[in-house]
C-alpha cells in the first residue's frame, strides 16, 4: 500500500511493500523471535521490584494482565505491519504525514542507539561478574574488554542477514538454550522457595509503594517499548493470523516467565543482594546466566536492525547493512564512554513518546484504515502530542493508574473518533 500520490513516497523505495516471495516468517519464526526478545535481565529486575512493592499474588496478577495486554498491542501493530508489508517508519508516515514523521523516526534512531549501548553495558556487567565468579579476577580493564567483545559481535551480526539470523540462529539454536536456562533457574529458585515454605512466599505482602494498576502499567512498559520496531520484522510474515499470534504469544510468555522469575528470586533471596549476584550463586547459575547474556545480544541486534531500517528510510543512498554496522560501532563507543545506567531515565523518557504514537497508528491504520499522503496530518499529530502530555501528567495527578494506560486510552479513543468522522456519510449526533 504505497503512497504513490506523494512525491516523497514515490522517490523512496522504503514505501514499497515487501513482495510475497520474501515473506518467509511463519508462526514459529515470529514466536521464537519475540520470545527471545522478551527474555532479559532487566525484565527480571522489574519482576523483583514488583514482588517487593505488591507482594507475590498481586505482582503475579499484574504481570499476567500487563503482559497479555502489552503483547496484544505489540501483536496488533505487527498485524498492521504485515497487512501493509511496510516498516515502522512508513507506518509513522502514513499516520502523521511524510514530512512530520521524520521527527519521531529520528527520535527512534536516537533511542535505539541508546538502548543498544545499554544492552552492551548489561552484557558487559554480566560477563565481568561471570569472569570474577569463575576466576576471581576483578581488574579495572575487564569491563572495557568485555564491552568491546560484545560490540564486535554485534558488528558481525549487523553484516549478516536478519532473516537468516532469526530463522537459523534464534529459532534453531538460541531459543532452546535460553528456554533450558530459564527452566533451570526456575527449578533452582522453586527449590529454595519450597525449603523456605511455599505458603509463606505465596502469601507474602508488598510494601504498598505501588498500586495494582501502576504495576500493570509497569509490566506493559516492556512489550510497548518494542512498538517502534515490530513492523520492521512483521512485514516479512507469511500470514496475518500467524504474525499476530506468534508475536503476541511469544512475547507474552517470555514477559510473564521472566517477570515471575524475578518475583520468585526476590522472595527467596537476601534483600541486600543484587539480582546478578543472586543468579550467580544459584546452582548452575554461571551457565544459565551466560546463556541469558548471549540472548541479550538478540535485543541489541533488534535495536540496531530497526535503527538501520529507520536510517535507510531517512537516507536511502546507504544500505540497511551499512547503517547497521555504523550503528553497532556507535553503540559500542557509547557503551565504553557513557554512564549508561545513569542515562536509563533519559532513555525511558525518550521511549515515552512512542507509546501514544502507536496508539494513534493503531487507531488510524487498523482494519485497512486509510493512509495519509499529506506532508503533515495535523489532527493525528495533535492527538499524539496530547498523548505525550497525558503520559507525563497523569502520574503526577493520578499516580495509581501509571503512564502508559491513560496515554494509550486517550490516543486510541480520540484517534478512533477522528477516523470515524472522516468516513463518508458520517454525521455527528
Amino acid at each position: 500500500m504505497a503512497l504513490n500520490n506523494n512525491p516523497a513516497a514515490a522517490s523512496n523505495a522504503a514505501f514499497t511493500p515487501i513482495p510475497v516471495a520474501k515473506r518467509v516468517f511463519s508462526f514459529r519464526d515470529h514466536a521464537a523471535l519475540w520470545f527471545s526478545l522478551g527474555v532479559g535481565l532487566l525484565v527480571m529486575q522489574i519482576g523483583a521490584f514488583l514482588g517487593t512493592a505488591l507482594g507475590t499474588q498481586t505482582a503475579l496478577f499484574a504481570i499476567i494482565v500487563g503482559s497479555l495486554l502489552g503483547a496484544a498491542l505489540l501483536g496488533w501493530v505487527a498485524y498492521i505491519g504485515f497487512e501493509r508489508g511496510l516498516s515502522s517508519p512508513i507506518l509513522m508516515c502514513q499516520t502523521l504525514g511524510t514530512c512530520f514523521a521524520k521527527l519521531p523516526v529520528i527520535l527512534n534512531v536516537i533511542q535505539l542507539i541508546g538502548w543498544s549501548a545499554f544492552e552492551l553495558v548489561v552484557m558487559r556487567d554480566g560477563t565481568t561478574a561471570l569472569i570474577k565468579g569463575i576466576t576471581g579476577i576483578d581488574a579495572a580493564w575487564i569491563p572495557y574488554v568485555t564491552a568491546i567483545f560484545w560490540g564486535m559481535l554485534l558488528v558481525a551480526l549487523a553484516t549478516g542477514s536478519m532473516i537468516g539470523l532469526v530463522r537459523r540462529f534464534v529459532g534453531r539454536f538460541g531459543l532452546p538454550l535460553v528456554i533450558l536456562s530459564l527452566i533451570w533457574l526456575s527449578y533452582q529458585f522453586f527449590l529454595k522457595a519450597q525449603a523456605q515454605g511455599l505458603d509463606a512466599i505465596w502469601n507474602k505482602a508488598g510494601d504498598g509503594s505501588m498500586s495494582t494498576l501502576a504495576g500493570i502499567d509497569l509490566v506493559m512498559a516492556m512489550p510497548v517499548s518494542w512498538l517502534p520496531l515490530v513492523a520492521d520484522f512483521a512485514r516479512y510474515g507469511k500470514a496475518g493470523a500467524s504474525t499476530f499470534r506468534g508475536t503476541w504469544l511469544g512475547f507474552a510468555i517470555a514477559n510473564i516467565w521472566c517477570h515471575a522469575l524475578g518475583v520468585l528470586i526476590v522472595s527467596t533471596s537476601t534483600p541486600d543482594v543484587d539480582l546478578m549476584t543472586t543468579l550467580l550463586l544459584a546452582q548452575g547459575g554461571l551457565i544459565a546466566l551466560g546463556l541469558i547474556l548471549i540472548d541479550e545480544m538478540d535485543n541489541a541486534y533488534g535495536d540496531v536492525y530497526s535503527g538501520s531500517v529507520s536510517l535507510n528510510f531517512l537516507h536511502g543512498k546507504f544500505t540497511i547493512r551499512f547503517w547497521g554496522i555504523a550503528l553497532a560501532l556507535v553503540a559500542t563507543y557509547c557503551a565504553l564512554i557513557l554512564p549508561m545506567h545513569g542515562l536509563e531515565p533519559f532513555l525511558l523518557t525518550l521511549s515515552s513518546v512512542f507509546v501514544p504514537l502507536f496508539g494513534v497508528v493503531i487507531s488510524q491504520l487498523a482494519r485497512n484504515g486509510n493512509a495519509t499522503d499529506k506532508a503533515v496530518n495535523f489532527v493525528p499529530v495533535a492527538i499524539w502530542l496530547l498523548g505525550i502530555a497525558a503520559f507525563h501528567v497523569c502520574p503526577l495527578i493520578w499516580p495509581q493508574v501509571g503512564s502508559a494506560l491513560p496515554a494509550l486510552a486517550i490516543t486510541l479513543v480520540l484517534g478512533s473518533i477522528y477516523r470515524m468522522a472522516r468516513k463518508p456519510g458520517f454525521q455527528a449526533a
